[in-house]
């Protein structure tokens, strides 16, 4: 169901790769509210990816750009003002990727130029999207900017590995320039902490389907879908969240405030009984 939330609205949507991907499902939820979009990624993932055909379906701008680039971010918000034919209201960055977890080096034997990539592809290309917007005055008053996060950024979740410095960083990022921009230019900067979602980064990692099923376990409402959380950011890009910034929003179905669950021990204590067997 539309709500119209977005109408007359204009965002950029980054990390849209194919359906299993959040940016993809925000996508979708953009233009069933009402919003004009431009959709961007790297050019090697919009090979890998259907984003292409997605753009060409929906009649939408798709312009590439790496995000760790500063001229092909300044590049990618002139095109997009450009085809608006003025500023843009809200961003999503959705982008995030580390070799160390895809090589499967633990976190005390790190390659240290990989950890450079992480931080500089999931955090630190936030700060170059916020920095590259602000210098070119590309987003209107109230506008909003959301970035995706994870609860490791708080807690130390089994092989996630450098990914959490990196989400702490981005929270962080949200946080420090959330102040400077929301003083100048009353734009709002918020992360999501969303719940281990099955897209096909995630679906790569060691592991991944269990950390899924635990997560659900361990939350009373469940896990949140990439449906789900795309709903909740076209909240953050409307009018109805507009003092709401410098925040991190858990949209985790209450696994952030769990210390253990029935249904996790439950699990746990069969683990016992099949032992015994």
């Amino acid at each position: 169901m539309a709500y119209n939330l977005l109408k007359g609205k204009k965002g950029i949507i980054f990390g849209a790769l194919n359906e299993m991907s959040i940016a993809w499902k925000v996508a979708e939820k953009c233009l069933e509210e009402g919003a004009q979009i431009v959709l961007t990624n790297t050019p090697l993932s919009i090979r890998m990816g259907k984003v292409e055909a997605f753009a060409e379906k929906n009649h939408i701008p798709l312009i590439p750009a790496d995000a760790t680039n500063v001229e092909d971010l300044n590049h990618l918000l002139e095109e997009s003002m450009r085809h608006f034919g003025g500023k843009i209201d809200f961003i999503l960055h959705s982008v995030a990727m580390s070799l160390n977890v895809r090589k499967k080096r633990s976190y005390d034997d790190l390659d240290y130029d990989f950890l450079q990539k992480t931080l500089d592809i999931s955090a630190i290309s936030f700060h170059k999207v916020l920095q590259c917007a602000k210098k070119l005055d590309a987003i209107n008053e109230w506008g909003s900017v959301v970035a995706l996060s994870y609860v490791a950024a708080q807690r130390t979740m089994y092989e996630y590995n450098d990914m959490a410095d990196a989400k702490a960083m981005l929270e962080s990022i949200a946080r420090s320039f959330g102040y400077i921009y929301g003083r100048e230019k009353k734009i709002r900067i918020n992360t999501i902490s969303q719940s281990p979602t099955m897209t096909t980064a995630g679906s790569g990692i060691k592991g991944f389907d269990s950390l899924v099923d635990f997560a659900d376990r361990m939350s009373p409402l469940g896990n949140a879908t990439a449906e789900e959380c795309a709903g909740y950011c076209i909240c953050l890009f409307s009018d109805l969240t507009r003092k709401v910034t410098m925040q991190n929003l858990y949209h985790d179905g209450g696994f952030s405030s769990m210390g253990m669950s029935y249904r996790a021990m439950h699990q746990y204590n069969k683990s016992f009984d099949t032992e015994k067997d």
